[in-house]
């Protein structure tokens, strides 16, 4: 296991800080569905660092967007749904490995399983609503959220991440 440095802790912090920014403040939300663009500080995490740290780096943006931004009661079915949102990003983009297929499936089990599948369960659960009544809206979300992600986590790694030096040293 590495060693990590104060230096990766404080780009970590600033993901963090960044995804809570674009979660809270920078979507579209109904009660139902979030369009949003936090995903990707959370799949630079992943390319940067791998799937332990863009996971929990993740969950604890969850937490914190929910604490100091609340939009409704905290439920750790959220949480548990953005940790595996950073370790799925994470195993995919291994060795910093953004190629097309890759980018296509990981972004296909994000949108489709966790956001589709254990979200619209969460959503559920939460709401007290029918499964099947709230699926004609996620089913709309996860295929708008699918393409956003495959169009711009390649365009933001190929763009930002692999022009900033502070970055591009960084294993």
């Amino acid at each position: 296991m590495r060693k990590t440095t104060t230096k990766q802790l404080v780009t970590i912090a600033v993901f963090i800080a960044i995804e809570v920014i674009l979660t809270r403040f920078l979507s579209i939300q109904t009660p139902i569905v979030r369009l949003g663009f936090g995903f990707l500080p959370v799949a630079m995490l992943a390319i940067l660092y791998g799937p332990v740290w863009a996971g929990v780096a993740y969950a604890i943006g969850d937490i914190l967007g929910m604490m100091l931004w609340p939009s409704g009661s905290f439920f750790f079915g959220f949480t548990l749904s953005a940790l595996l949102t950073g370790i799925v990003y994470g195993i995919f983009f291994r060795n910093r490995d953004v190629s097309l297929p890759k980018v296509l499936i990981a972004c296909a089990v994000v949108a489709f399983f966790i956001n589709f599948g254990l979200d619209t369960v969460w959503l559920s659960i939460l709401q007290g609503k029918a499964y099947m009544a709230i699926l004609p809206a996620r089913i709309v979300k996860c295929i708008i959220t699918y393409a956003l992600q495959v169009v711009l986590i390649p365009i933001v790694y190929h763009g930002l991440v692999r022009n900033i030096p502070a970055l591009r040293a960084q294993n």
